[in-house]
């Protein structure tokens, strides 16, 4: 029942997510962080079964953490995303994770991307995403709203209109979302 949202604008990625843990038709926590930070530069939006979350995003976190390490070289979002999707098409072979992920990154060559990653290994890089019960409601209210190039003003009143859509549409309760950004200057958090 998560719900992950993402997008790109001129020169920054917003990731949205909404904070309840719940299983079954009990609510466990009311304020998790669903938005992992990788590195300075790049956010993992997780969504799926919590176990699976917690170890297989961790592992994600941890391999590009020793990857800089043992390089000194920090790895690009592209890179990030690729050697995420190859962990998931590894695993379903043998134990699959029920994970979905949005990958959001900010690189000086590349510009800022979000990267879609589901739980089969699909691997696609998109303008804006959304992973989750959330996406049966709001893909059409981004695709009506967003315009490449907006600024983080216009894109955080977009990401509130998708989030409005959420909490009138779905029958689920997900009262509060946390909201990051990255750009070039680094990652933050902006107030819903």
């Amino acid at each position: 029942m998560d719900s992950i949202i993402a997008l790109t604008g001129d020169g920054f990625v917003m990731c949205a997510a909404d904070m309840t843990n719940a299983r079954s038709i009990v609510v466990m926590k009311e304020d998790m962080d669903k938005i992992m930070e990788l590195d300075r530069h790049r956010l993992l939006c997780m969504a799926g079964e919590p176990g699976d979350v917690a170890q297989f995003t961790e592992y994600v976190q941890k391999n590009v953490h020793l990857y800089q390490l043992r390089t000194g070289v920090s790895q690009s979002t592209r890179a990030i995303a690729n050697f995420t999707r190859n962990e998931l098409a590894k695993s379903l072979r043998k134990n699959p994770y029920s994970v979905n992920l949005l990958l959001g990154g900010y690189d000086q060559h590349d510009g800022p991307e979000v990267f879609y990653l589901d739980y089969l290994g699909t691997l696609h890089k998109m303008p804006f995403s959304a992973q989750g019960y959330c996406a049966y409601f709001i893909l059409a209210t981004l695709d009506r709203y967003y315009k490449p190039n907006m600024s983080e003003q216009e894109a955080l009143e977009v990401m509130r209109k998708a989030i409005d859509e959420v909490r009138i549409r779905f029958l689920i309760k997900q009262p509060d979302f946390l909201i990051k950004v990255v750009d070039k200057n680094g990652i933050r958090t902006v107030s819903k």
